[in-house]
């Protein structure tokens, strides 16, 4: 639409009827031999069309652009001035169709900030002595002491002044987990209280807080974001004094106005105003129906120019959620049990961790009991009373000292992950190792993101760095930021947009001013970001990042496809406009051929719909069905091949008979439940994607593992029967066996891993979420 035009959906609608009803109406009075109603019909016609295009040019001109819309407004005026009516309602029809599609292709909705100022804090409970008075946001003085209650967002930025504040933080860093403030530790407005009230002193006004300038900047960002010029203008530079002059030439030539005329309605370049818009209008209808709704032709057209990608960590390449990855036990306990009694405590608990645990022993069968005298310390944890036991689920304060515990901690620093440790009447008895997990799709995403054409690839974190650089790390980035603040990330992304056209994509209200900042904003929005996705050129409304990659790819092949058709419309256009100023195409004729020459033009078009066949990956349903079951079985063995762990550390501990039954179950699970999966893989999945692949050999590494764990599982088993003869693992067995295990360990994690990043990512299902981990 051009700028500044006033002229919306309705007014181009309103448009098209008026040009099409007058050329339809003028036809039926010629048709019935009333020639003079016909000219009037068709006069209107072109004068309704004329008047709106002179304003658009006017519009230009005064920007100093000199659009495409001259050459339309010039052979409006040439019909009308040498009684070429009918070509003029033809070029009427032209000119509103293509305006009204290109309406529909770069209508773009609202960047609002709702669910920021939704989410912002309305008042503040200041407390004078003994009593708590309700007072407008705006009278909050510094130095004021004010009561945050349970569940209420903090109005200002201030400090913890009582107790310590459990928070959750994640509406300004993203991050999940909640944060425990002391005393005296600084609090931002915007976070929300997440146990007990708690007090705290004002540092900063309103206006001066955090959540106040989160507003302040995503307002600012988005009104630095320019719309994207329209391809058209663009060619329009050497094509509008390409037609002129030929006019010009064959008026002087032959002294004839009317050749002219006819020059100038072939060179109407509609193949321009319609080939862009049909082309873009294709690519938004079928990124739709991907689960990706961009907001207009030009957010597609920029993320087609797109070279460098930044992107958040929580909840856009990691789940956003914390999940279980290991249960340590101290010596003479259960792993099993130490879930179960941590979770039978963490039922009645709102906390993140708590939440995490529980679901990870539904999710194992477990049977929880329901506790009793149930107290928890905000910052600290949960105790409560399960069975004849009193449990206690949260921070040691106490020593670890221990050996086990010693392991657990180096553990968790190795796996950055957090700790819920679990004592059993006053002693440590567990420990629940937790960690946001790596998105499955992540990892292939991002290789398929670097194909499409992205040369640089930045994540920004609120989180620390060692996490980050892990994710950094294994998926191959090209740099990383932790500890963002919404401000760092503006001031990141405006320096990745200086450089090159920058993709920001994000899930949270703190992401949302980066969003707005970045030349395209991506927004995760399958899970209610509401501020993120308001603030967003492109909202991806499946859980799943690997629908950019399908917005790139789309993006790409929209633009590809307008280009084509604009330089073969052009093309055409410029061999009529030879004809024409030859003499041999009247006004009339030109028009119908130009008519002619935009049918092409569209259909042509119209094949971005179908999208880049190169790119498309045809999955037999049967296929597709074969990758959920093997997907599924994934997810149930996934947590079993810790018995092949748990195994080799008994035996590292002594080669005895407990070490001995270790193994054999770990050899029972192979014989039993692995082996028998990778079989069908190998006979049943890989032959099946090998159409799909375009080849056998896609497979071939992943055949190459399987024959792999097949030799490492009948070396585990000889051992086994050696240790058997002899009722006990000779000492000579222990290192091979376990290099075996170990081994056998790793090799079927990352065999997994690659499995499902390689292959069970072709499936259009969602994965169960929990199995990223």
């Amino acid at each position: 639409m051009p700028e500044g035009n006033g002229v919306g959906g309705r007014g181009f609608a309103t448009l098209v009827s008026l040009s099409v009803g007058a050329l339809a109406s003028g036809g039926i009075a010629w048709l019935v031999g009333a020639r003079d109603v016909a000219d009037g019909c068709w006069i209107a016609g072109a004068v309704a069309a004329l008047v709106p295009a002179t304003v658009w040019v006017l519009a230009a001109l005064r920007r100093g652009r000199f659009g495409v819309d001259l050459i339309a407004v010039l052979s409006l005026v040439g019909t009308l001035l040498v009684g070429e009516y009918l070509a003029g309602a033809l070029i009427a029809v032209m000119l509103a169709g293509g305006r009204a599609l290109e309406a529909a292709a770069e209508r773009r909705a609202s960047h609002d900030l709702r669910a920021l100022l939704e989410h912002a804090p309305r008042f503040a409970r200041r407390r004078v002595g003994s009593t708590v008075s309700t007072i407008d946001l705006a009278d909050v003085a510094i130095d004021d002491l004010l009561v945050v209650g349970p569940g209420e967002v903090v109005p200002v930025d201030g400090r913890v002044a009582s107790a310590a504040a459990v928070l959750d933080e994640s509406v300004l860093t993203g991050e999940p987990l909640q944060v425990e403030r002391g005393l005296g530790e600084p609090v931002r407005s915007g976070v929300v209280n997440a146990s007990g009230a708690f007090d705290m002193r004002a540092t900063a006004t309103a206006e001066d807080s955090t959540y106040a300038q989160i507003v302040r900047l995503a307002a600012r960002a988005g009104a630095e974001n320019a719309p994207v010029v329209r391809l058209a203008d663009r060619y329009a530079a050497w094509f509008l004094p390409l037609a002129l002059l030929v006019a010009g030439g064959a008026w002087l030539a032959s002294g004839s106005a009317v050749r002219a005329v006819a020059v100038l309605v072939v060179a109407t370049p509609c193949p321009l105003l319609l080939a862009a818009p049909v082309a873009i209008v294709s690519g938004l209808s079928r990124a739709s129906r991907r689960g990706v709704v961009v907001r207009g032709g030009a957010a597609l057209e920029n993320l087609g120019h797109a070279t460098t990608l930044v992107m958040d960590k929580t909840g856009t390449l990691t789940m956003g959620r914390p999940v279980v990855i290991d249960v340590a036990a101290a010596p003479g306990r259960d792993a099993i049990d130490i879930l179960r009694l941590a979770a039978s405590v963490d039922q009645l608990s709102p906390h993140v961790l708590a939440e995490a645990i529980v679901t990870e022993a539904l999710a194992r069968g477990l049977r929880l009991s329901l506790p009793t005298d149930v107290v928890e310390e905000p910052g600290r944890g949960v105790t409560a009373t399960v069975g004849d036991q009193r449990i206690y689920v949260g921070k040691l304060g106490g020593d670890t000292s221990t050996e086990w515990a010693r392991a657990a901690v180096n553990r968790a620093l190795l796996d950055t992950a957090a700790i819920a440790w679990v004592c059993v009447d006053g002693r440590p008895a567990g420990a629940v190792l937790l960690r946001d997990p790596l998105r499955r799709h992540a990892p292939r995403t991002v290789r398929r993101l670097r194909g499409a054409g992205l040369r640089r690839l930045v994540m920004l974190t609120g989180d620390r760095a060692e996490p980050a650089r892990e994710v950094a790390a294994v998926l191959g980035l090209d740099d990383f930021y932790a500890e963002q603040s919404p401000a760092d990330k503006v001031a990141a992304v405006r320096a990745e947009q200086g450089r090159a056209v920058t993709v920001m994509v994000g899930d949270g209200v703190n992401d949302a001013p980066a969003l707005a900042a970045a030349g395209v904003g991506v927004a995760m929005g399958a899970r209610g970001a509401t501020a993120s996705s308001a603030a967003a050129d492109i909202v991806l409304t499946t859980d799943r990042l690997e629908r950019l990659a399908d917005a790139m790819d789309i993006a790409r092949w929209s633009r590809r496809i307008a280009v084509q058709s604009a330089v073969v419309g052009m093309g055409l256009s410029l061999a009529a406009m030879a004809v024409a100023a030859l003499g041999w195409l009247p006004p009339a004729a030109g028009a119908l051929l130009q008519e002619g020459i935009d049918v092409a033009v569209i259909l042509n078009a119209l094949r971005a719909r179908r999208g880049d066949p190169s790119l498309d990956v045809d999955l037999p349903a049967e296929t597709e069905r074969m990758l959920r079951r093997f997907d599924a079985e994934h997810d149930e063995l996934r947590d079993t091949i810790g018995l092949l762990r748990e195994a080799a550390d008994r035996l590292a501990e002594a080669p005895n008979q407990a070490a001995l039954q270790a193994v054999t179950r770990a050899h029972g699970l192979l014989v039993d439940r692995i082996l028998p999966h990778e079989r069908a893989e190998e006979t049943q999945l890989y032959p099946a994607l090998a159409h799909p692949l375009g080849t056998g050999e896609a497979t071939a590494t992943m055949s190459r593992t399987h024959a792999e764990i097949q030799r490492l599982s009948d070396r585990i088993g000889a051992h086994l029967a050696l240790a058997r003869s002899g009722g006990r693992v000779k000492p000579d067995q222990v290192d091979d066996l376990l290099a075996c295990l170990y081994g056998l360990y790793a090799l079927l994690r990352l065999h997994f891993l690659q499995e499902e990043e390689n292959y069970f990512t072709l499936s259009a299902d969602e994965p169960a979420e929990g199995s990223s981990r």
